[in-house]
Parts: structure tokens; sequence; C-alpha cells
């Protein structure tokens, strides 16, 4: 456990104590003592840190809360938390300021934990599968994707990092309606270009790629496949594009830097039997009923608006109905938790398979699904919506060859999933302090350079002793270091803050804030101080930053610069 994270341990602890002496000595009254948050306060005037207890203990203490958090500062202990004041704001608020030899701990701490710096134990080993982007591989992957994929990669790394067992996955839609006009599409392009006068489906795929696949699959075969059974063509071009889209989809995603752990085919739900045993076993239940020759299930039972189809009329299952057996086959596998990413159309969804699995005996609390806003792509001011290659969207690989891999994700972890994401490109490609990737990136690589440039000055001789066990202390003299010290000592927190949260964008907005307070720092320090000793102390203070900015990248999947 951190230093930081002892601090407020021990904080919270006492308070504890301090509310139960008040109601020992009959100053409060209360029956069951709230959960005790211990947060650092928006504005730094308010202090350290800040607990709301007192708020949340006045409506059973029948008193005010400033009341209540004046008999909680009463009997609050100071020995042996670092706090140093303590003051009551607001309506309530009881505000800590520490005694800054608490930021002395730092340094050493990050320098001895270097790449697991900030990682923790608190997902206890808990296995967690992370499923993301699963896109329709019936077409080429775009920008929703690709910020889908910097979420979820960043996401399960984030997991990982606070100590749960993670694994990715990416769901194979090749079953069912989108599967049958893919290959009425294929079709209709394939004999279209052996000079066959055929229309295409209405509801068709029209993205030029399938033209390119099915050009590639007539340089192999010519005409083969005209004078076979309609339906053995189509399920041969569909074999051949299948291929070749999931193999375009695996490139683009590891050149986006994801690597997943497992690929699962919906057709192997269907193949198996899958479906219809969770369809049986939830009509078994009582949850499914016939209706004008379909069959349902009655999700309002758990707060659907509707009830849904899950076997159409022809027999044939709807696409719900494989979701549910691919839910129960996760839960199966012994996940504790399964996290989806999914894009905020899907919001009438989450309801309903919440309340599926439910149904089948699973705790409904342990499928999380995030929501994902859409993209808009913005170039000199004005929004990009067409794509020179597609014709319909910008791909994942035209994302990458404009801006990089590292903009990219950066872009699209930085904001909230459920916020719209305006990716400006010229912003994305700009080396300047308004594009936060560069600004970042840029810190990281100051920092390698200092060290550089300490060894180059002889300080591997001079200063390497001292080095390492220097007096920390001595960065405690100036606010510039203190603030960044202060950022450092809260890493470990934030990883374990954000895991559970499921929110990877704090830590990028911790990137960037540790970033500005380095370059503060920077511009109002001399770090190879004319004193050796503060030089040491502040060379370690730059080695910590840069692990601590090294970790924060590794999890985000941004590479760390050393040079710029």
């Amino acid at each position: 456990m951190s230093i930081y994270e002892q601090l407020k341990q021990r904080i919270t602890a006492n308070l504890i104590t301090a509310a139960g002496s008040a109601r020992q000595a009959g100053e409060l009254s209360f029956s069951e003592l709230p959960n005790v948050v211990l947060e650092a306060p928006r504005e730094k005037a308010h202090g350290d840190l800040a607990a709301n207890l007192a708020m949340l203990l006045a409506r059973q203490a029948k008193m005010p809360p400033r009341l209540v958090a004046e008999k909680l500062v009463g009997k609050f202990e100071t020995e042996g938390t670092w706090v140093k004041e303590i003051e009551i704001a607001g309506p309530g608020f009881i505000n800590f300021r520490l005694d800054p030899a608490w930021l002395a701990q730092v340094v050493p701490e990050a320098l001895e934990q270097g790449a697991l710096y900030g990682s923790s134990a608190s997902g206890r080993g808990q296995k967690v599968q992370v499923e993301f982007v699963s896109a329709n591989p019936t077409g080429l992957l775009h920008m929703g994707n690709a910020r889908g994929a910097a979420l979820g990669d960043s996401l399960a790394s984030l997991l990982a990092f606070a100590g749960y067992e993670v694994s990715r996955e990416f769901y194979i839609n090749d079953a069912g309606n989108q599967i049958e006009n893919f290959a009425k599409s294929l079709e209709a392009r394939y004999l279209q270009q052996l000079g066959f006068d055929v229309p295409f489906p209405e509801e068709g795929y029209h993205g030029l790629d399938l033209v390119e696949t099915v050009k590639k699959l007539v340089g192999q075969v010519g005409d083969k496949y005209v004078n076979i059974a309609p339906e053995l063509r189509r399920e041969l071009l569909v074999k051949y594009a299948l291929q070749e889209k999931l193999s375009d989809i695996r490139q683009g995603l590891q050149d986006f830097g994801v690597e997943y752990d497992v690929w699962f085919s919906e057709q192997t739900l269907h193949d198996d039997g899958s479906i219809q045993q969770v369809l049986q076993e939830l009509k078994d239940k009582g949850y499914i009923y016939e209706k004008e020759g379909a069959l349902w299930l009655r999700s309002t039972d758990f707060g659907d608006e509707k009830d849904e189809v899950v076997v159409r009329s022809n027999g044939v299952p709807t696409y719900f109905a494989a979701d549910i057996a691919y839910h129960k086959n996760k839960f199966q596998r012994g996940f504790d938790k399964v996290i989806n990413i999914w894009g905020a159309d899907h919001h009438g969804h989450v309801a309903r398979m919440k309340g599926a699995m439910k149904a089948l005996g699973y705790d409904p609390d342990n499928l999380q699904i995030l929501l994902m806003q859409l993209v808009r792509l913005i170039q000199q001011g004005e929004i990009v919506r067409m794509s020179k290659r597609s014709g319909q969207y910008i791909t994942l690989k035209e994302l990458i060859d404009e801006v990089g891999k590292d903009a990219a994700r950066f872009f699209f972890v930085l904001r909230d999933p459920d916020s719209t994401v305006e990716f400006d490109l010229d912003l994305a490609k700009s080396e300047s302090a308004e594009n936060p990737v560069y600004y970042v990136q840029y810190a990281h690589a100051r920092l390698c350079s200092i060290l550089r440039k300490a060894d180059e000055a002889g300080d591997a001789d001079a200063c390497s002793k001292l080095r390492r066990s220097s007096d920390y202390s001595l960065l405690l003299n100036s606010p510039s270091e203190r603030e960044l010290l202060h950022k450092l000592g809260e890493f470990p927190s934030e990883v374990e803050t954000a895991a559970q949260l499921l929110e990877p964008h704090r830590i990028a907005r911790f990137a960037l804030d540790l970033a500005s307070l380095f370059h503060t720092f920077y511009n109002d320090q001399r770090v190879l101080a004319d004193d050796l000793a503060l030089r040491a102390a502040r060379l370690d203070l730059i080695e910590a930053t840069k692990i601590t900015l090294g970790n924060i990248l590794a999890i985000l999947g941004v590479s760390a610069p050393e040079r710029m």
C-alpha cells in the first residue's frame, strides 16, 4: 500500500474513532455510521483532503452539518496522521491540511517500485473480461471502433495494473441477418464484376471495400462460382470474405496496439446448441412465452420497456437470443465481472441483457456496460464526413496514417465515454502545448533529457553516491516541488479509484496534470543545482516523475519517447 493510501486510511480510521467517541460522550446520536469518503478537494485553498462525513451524519444526529463537524473535529486525534491543521468549510466539509514532511517519502517509494509504482492488489485477482470493439466483420474498422478499441484496451490495462486478472475479448458477429445480407452483397458484387447485370440488394453493404474484396477473389477463381447453386456460392463467398475481413480487423487493431486474448465466434453458439439450451432454460423458468408465432422474453419483469422477441415466427433465433447465450457462456467460463463497451445506440439493450442474466441466476451487477458516444472528426474547423477509401466513413487505418497511434489513443481516452469526442485532426498532428498527447510525451522526453545531461556532466561520479539515499526534505522548500511530489504521491490512489469506477479517462487527465506540474517545476527550479545534495534529490525527483509518467503512458497504450 502506498504512503498516500496509508495516510488516508489513518485519517479515515481516526474520523471513525472520533465519531464513536462523540456518540459515547453523548454529543452525537446515530445508529449507523455511513461510509467515510476522503478525497482531495478541487480547490487547493480547501486543503489536501476533505471529508463529507458530517453532512452524511446530520440527518441521524438531528443537528446542522457544521455542528456535527465541530463535534467530530473536537474528538479527532491528529497523532500519527500527518494532519497539521483541520478546518470546517461550507455546509460542513472537514478539510485537512497535511504536514508536507510526508512528501519526502514519495520519491524513494517510486524509485524502489519502478515499473510497478502505482500498481496495487485491490483487484484481489478477480477474473474480469473486457469485451470491446466486436465490430461486424462486414466492412472496415471506423472511428467509432477506434474509440472503443482505445477505451477497452486502456481499461483492461488499468484493471490489470490494479490487481485484476483480465481477459480481452472480441465477439465475432459471424451469424444472423448481417451475414445473410453480407452474402447477398458479395454475390451481387461478384456477378457484377463478371459482367452480369444484377441488382444490388437494398439491405446490402455498399462499402467500396467489398468491391475490392470481390476483385481479389475473381483474380483467384474467375467465374468458377457462377454456375453453382446460389446457396453454395454465397457460402463460399462469405467464407472467403470473412477470412479476409477478420484478418484486416486483427491487423488494424494490432497496428493500434490492441492484442486480444480471445476471438469468440457467434456461429459456435448456433453450432453447439448453446442458444437452444439457454432458451429452454428460460422457458423452463417461465420467462419465455409464445405470441403471434414468435417466442418472447418477459424482459419487462426486469425493467425493460417492452418484452423482446428471442425467436422469430420463422423459427430463427434473434441476435438478442445469441447474445444471451454468449453472456451466459462468459459467466460459465468463471469471470467474476464481465464488462462490455457498447455504442450509445445500444442503450436500450442494457436493461434487457442485465434482466436476462438475472433470469438465469447471475448477479446483474456483475455485468457492467459502458456506453460510448459518437466521434466527430474535425479538420480546418469543419466536420469530416467521408472517407476517400470506403466512401462511407473514416477508417481506423486512415486515422493511424493521418495522426499516428499515440495521438488517436490519447485523444479517445481523454474524454469520458459518455461524452461526444470532437477529434481535431489538425490539433492531433501539431507539435505544441495545445496538443495533449504531444504535451505529455514532451514532458517524458524532457525528463529523459535531464537525466542524460546529468550523466554527461559527470554526475554519474559526483552525484551517484548521494542518489537514492538523498535527503528528500530538501525538496519541500518550494511550492512547485511540493505540488509535483503531491501529484506523484496520489498516483497509486488514482489508479485504484479509476479501476473501481472503470474510468481510464481519469488516468489520461492525471497524465496531463502531472506533465503540467513537471513543466512548472522545471521552469521554476534549477535541477542541476550547485549543491550536490540538492542536485541528487532533484535528479531522483526527475527519475520518479519519469517512472510515473512512463507507467501512465503504458496503461494508456501510448509510447513514452526518450527524445523528441
